[in-house]
């Protein structure tokens, strides 16, 4: 299927998923229809509907491809073997479910297709507002249709959103003693669904991610990569899909990046 269809129908698919099963529930879920994964990690049955709903969906239109969801995941840990398959797509079902689940925005859907390993197409989507962001690799990324280019804030200092949610208390506690104070720091949406457009659009100049699950970033770190900015290791290798290392800067340009990974490195060393 050619790039463009494949866009098109994924699309399609991301729009249905939220229609039928996300948007009805948005500020309207009963209290047992929210579960806890872990602590501080939800699960509602929009997000099993929705995926239910995309990986039915996905399957149809590349039936060689293996699936990945988040929540078929969480019920057989096992199946992140495929994330290094020749063909692979991972789904996020419902990214920022906590803010969906407190009845607050922003919260999207997330889908990435990989091939061994690597990322090669990206989709996120914004229910809410109708954003609709997508790249494919060496192709560039896409914003409602209209090819984007990665723009810092242009304030001084920089502007960085850094998650320290999956941090141990000493290393919050040394980002927040030798990182803090460079940047002006902004509030995390708890969404990557909307923390990636955030860097492209040029509302944050930085971010650092500390959890780097695949359904998570495979989409928005191809989609900030293809439209100049750059997402890197913290020692600069590139994202793979099925690397089960901790920490990840996303920034609005190569300049930033190093910025935020010489400072780390420095607060490391």
């Amino acid at each position: 299927m050619r790039d463009a269809a494949l866009t098109q129908a994924v699309e399609a698919l991301m729009r249905d998923a939220a229609t039928r099963a996300i948007l009805p529930r948005f500020q309207h879920l009963a209290a047992s229809e929210i579960f806890a994964k872990a602590a501080d990690d939800l699960v509602t049955v929009a997000d099993r509907e929705s995926e239910a709903i995309l990986a039915e969906g996905l399957a149809r239109l590349l039936p060689e491809a293996a699936i990945v969801g988040e929540e078929a995941v969480a019920a057989d840990p096992g199946l992140l073997r495929h994330l290094a398959e020749a063909l692979c797509w991972i789904i996020d079902p419902l990214d920022g479910t906590n803010n969906f689940a407190a009845g607050k925005r922003p919260f999207g859907l997330l889908v990435a297709l990989a091939e061994h390993g690597q990322a090669v197409a990206g989709w996120l989507y914004d229910p809410l507002s109708g954003r609709f962001c997508h790249a494919a690799r060496g192709a560039g990324a896409y914003v409602d249709g209209t090819r984007i280019t990665a723009r810092g804030s242009g304030k001084s200092p920089p502007v960085a959103a850094i998650s320290t949610l999956f941090a141990d208390p000493a290393r919050r506690a040394a980002l927040e003693r030798h990182i803090a104070p460079h940047y002006h720091m902004a509030e995390i949406p708890r969404c990557a669904a909307e923390q990636y457009p955030r860097i492209v659009l040029g509302q944050n100049d930085v971010s650092l991610f500390e959890r780097t699950l695949a359904w998570d970033h495979a989409a928005g770190v191809l989609f900030c990569n293809e439209a100049g900015g750059k997402v890197a290791r913290l020692d600069g290798t590139p994202y793979r899909v099925d690397d089960t290392r901790r920490g990840l800067i996303a920034a609005a340009s190569p300049v930033l990046w190093e910025g935020l990974a010489e400072r780390l490195a420095r607060m490391e060393g």
